[in-house]
């Protein structure tokens, strides 16, 4: 876990405990993980330092928008 102020806000146990209970089938393989609450809390802590710093993974792109820049019929508006 991140020592960071607002990732270790964000790290309960409940939420590192129903993050362990629903590992994607991707974080699984190999027959899954030794301690699946650890492996949750590692992905957590990269979660939220991605979400705090865009920029933090070089090959990974965060766009936000509110819902009324977003287009309504779906096509791509500039």
């Amino acid at each position: 876990m991140k020592g960071e102020a607002g990732t270790a806000s964000l790290m309960t146990d409940d939420r590192i405990g129903r993050r362990a209970a629903d590992l994607l089938p991707e974080e699984q393989a190999g027959g899954g993980s030794a301690d699946p609450r650890a492996q949750a809390e590692a992905i957590l802590a990269e979660s939220d330092e991605r979400e705090e710093q865009p920029g933090a993974a070089p090959d990974s792109f965060l766009e936000r928008r509110s819902s009324g820049e977003a287009s309504e019929t779906g096509e791509i508006t500039r």
